[in-house]
């Protein structure tokens, strides 16, 4: 027998039914592959091995395994996802219980039907991507994978030879191709429900990334993801990169390591509505933020607007945190303005900025001596921050990644000791001196910078930019921004986190950044790729109800309730059915009148148990029926196959026409009863 190597290799000579399944297995894969990124490795491990299996059985002609033996399989794979997850239900057991049985019922092909359960069994999973992803690589891959599980099927369904493989992936696309219409009056007017396109119950708990609490190395662990937080599109040229703060949770209770927001009852009694002076113009900007946390929304440092997202209001808290009033799923897209330069709360009370003055006790002792160092060398609060980051600048600090492990004074170690630290060492050191000083200080938290895409003008914002900065009250200034990280590392402000860090010295690491860059080849493609992405959750995974609403309504149409929708959806989908199938109905081939004629007279010699056998001509069967017994119909049924062996076989008769010809033998009909 020919080595298995030996007879893929040689594809173009292999036998109906392997080619067959070999195409099947591969549709399979395509099927399977998406999902091994997310699966448990023995999951992944287990389907690829039981595909192996079921190739290896198609090519060296042995048997498939016993029923019994794969239903032990099938118990053992269930248990161990029980094991493994704790639970049989939910997307994560779900898919990987649907994975191992699809690899499982390759296995117990035996019959038509079985290969059809496949095929389902492989569009299903072809959907649970879309839990994982929504992605246009992922909806490409995903296409791919059903044309081949389409032409897979095809190829099963011819009986003797079968097309090329070229043919029938055309045959396949045309299938896709057809239902292209249907697809697209579906995309627009099925009833839309609120949430993303695709989600499970538990994809709400989705987070931004930022967390609601902050303490050393919670933010340089986030900027190592390069998940997109958000992007914006400016209506005017984008403010600076040094400007770009978007702002997210302000945190402004301390324990000594780890910095809180303040509750709500903690918060100063704001008596007067809150009062911003913008010191600069109003940037209107939009953002589609990918995930909501706490219902929070990030807009650039300060918000002037109150965004309505898929119908709910927002509101403003007295900290500038901009909130939705109630839960919103999934992915949203909202109208902004902000400021960046402004005079805000420059009235605040003392009694207004009290809570943001308290540090916990007996804790950093070395920074609380220090801070009254300087306060009994300068005497007014500007030149005490200034003083600060001075000394951050002038001294040995450093911008690092991995800032080594803090204790219990967690400030007094950074300050005095390691002065390695990231963006939140540094901020919540300043503002622990500054409210050690007597300033009313606060960390914000959110990001910082964003990139242009030259493609489409889009900024995107990832978890790599995720930031950390300070905000303190100043007598007739009100609430300043002071970014200490830019006391130490300015390019990170001004450029980028990369410029930030020390560079790689390693000649490949150069040649490939030159690659990534705006102007490389792979630049291109990237921002080329990102743009095409931009777009396509912008128009289809975003087609949410506000937009399917005002889409129609822009066609003129109303009455957007579901049951106008449905209505709608059936009726135009019917339509596109038709026109659809139109062509094909009359391409069908027309059945000649007498011909007809013909088989209406097969069946009623049927019925008197003298059918035309299968290979019995025209003549042969008058002849066989001049010897039976048809009493009063022997003439009709003579004359009639007479008629047709001379129109069909011979000179027709002269002088009578095809109409005639028709007439006379459905007269004769009518004498056979």
């Amino acid at each position: 027998m020919m080595p298995l190597w030996l007879q893929l290799a040689t594809w173009r000579n292999l036998s109906r039914d392997k080619s067959d399944t070999l195409l099947l297995l591969c549709a399979c894969l395509l099927v399977i592959l998406p999902h091994t990124s997310h699966l448990p490795l023995w999951v992944s491990a287990i389907s690829l091995l039981f595909l192996g299996w079921r190739a290896l059985i198609s090519f060296s002609g042995q048997r498939l395994p016993d029923k019994k033996l794969l239903l032990a399989l099938a118990i053992c794979c269930m248990l161990g996802v029980f094991a493994n997850l704790r639970t049989i239900f939910g997307r994560e057991a779900g898919v990987a219980l649907l994975t191992m049985l699809l690899a499982l019922k390759l296995l117990e092909m035996h019959a038509r039907r079985d290969l059809f359960a496949v095929c389902f069994l492989c569009l299903f999973l072809i959907l649970t991507n879309f839990l994982y992803s929504q992605s246009i690589l992922t909806a490409l891959l995903m296409l791919a994978a059903l044309l081949l599980i389409l032409c897979a099927q095809l190829s099963f369904q011819y009986i003797n030879q079968s097309p090329p493989l070229k043919q029938r992936l055309g045959h396949s696309l045309g299938i896709m191709l057809m239902a292209l219409p249907l697809t697209i009056v579906m995309f627009f007017l099925f009833p839309r429900i609120q949430g993303p396109l695709w989600g499970m119950p538990q994809d709400n708990t989705a987070k931004s990334g930022l967390s609601d609490n902050m303490s050393p190395g919670k933010i340089s662990n986030l900027v190592m993801s390069e998940e997109v937080v958000l992007r914006a599109r400016f209506y005017d040229p984008p403010p600076a990169q040094r400007e770009l703060y978007w702002r997210g949770p302000v945190f402004g209770e301390f324990d000594g390591y780890t910095w809180r927001e303040l509750p709500w009852r903690d918060l100063p009694f704001q008596r007067r509505p809150l009062t911003v002076e913008p010191m600069g113009p109003l940037i209107k900007y939009q953002v589609t933020q990918e995930n909501l946390l706490n219902r929070q929304l990030l807009t650039l440092d300060l918000p002037r607007l109150m965004p309505t997202v898929q119908d709910r209001a927002s509101y403003i808290t007295r900290d500038f945190q901009l909130f939705t009033r109630s839960r919103v799923q999934g992915r949203v897209r909202y109208e902004a303005a902000s400021v960046t330069q402004y005079r805000a709360q420059a009235d605040a009370l003392p009694d207004e900025t009290r809570n943001w003055l308290v540090l916990p006790p007996n804790f950093n002792p070395r920074t609380i001596a220090h801070a009254q160092e300087i306060k009994r060398k300068y005497s007014d609060p500007e030149q005490q921050l200034r003083s600060i980051l001075r000394w951050f600048k002038e001294e040995n600090f450093r911008y690092t990644l991995q800032p080594p492990l803090l204790g219990r004074d967690s400030v007094d170690e950074f300050l005095f000791n390691t002065r390695a630290g990231f963006c939140e060492h540094y901020s919540s050191s300043f503002v622990v001196l500054a409210r050690a000083l007597g300033i009313p200080a606060r960390v914000v938290t959110g990001y910082q910078g964003g990139e242009i895409n030259p493609v489409d003008g889009v900024m995107t914002v990832r978890q790599s930019d995720a930031h950390a900065w300070t905000e303190v009250w100043l007598h007739g200034r009100g609430w300043v921004r002071v970014d200490p990280t830019a006391a130490v590392a300015p390019e990170r402000i001004e450029q980028n986190l990369a410029r930030a860090l020390p560079q790689s010295a390693n000649l490949l690491g150069n040649v490939g950044a030159g690659l990534l860059a705006n102007d490389g080849i792979l630049g291109l493609i990237r921002n080329n790729f990102r743009a095409m992405n931009n777009a396509w959750n912008q128009w289809v995974l975003d087609f949410n109800p506000d937009k399917q609403r005002r889409f129609l309504q822009d066609l003129g149409l109303e009455d957007t309730s579901w049951r106008m929708l449905l209505k709608l959806c059936f009726g135009i989908g019917s339509l596109v059915m038709l026109i659809l199938l139109w062509p094909m109905l009359r391409m069908q081939k027309r059945i000649d009148p007498l011909h007809a004629l013909y088989l209406q007279l097969q069946k009623k010699m049927a019925a008197r148990g003298l059918a035309r056998a299968t290979h019995e001509g025209m003549h042969s069967w008058r002849l066989r029926l001049q010897q039976a017994q048809l009493g009063a119909a022997a003439a009709a049924v003579d004359e009639f196959l007479q008629l047709l062996t001379r129109q069909t076989y011979m000179r027709p008769e002269a002088g009578i026409s095809a109409a005639e010809l028709q007439a006379r033998l459905k007269a004769l009909l009518k004498q056979i009863s």
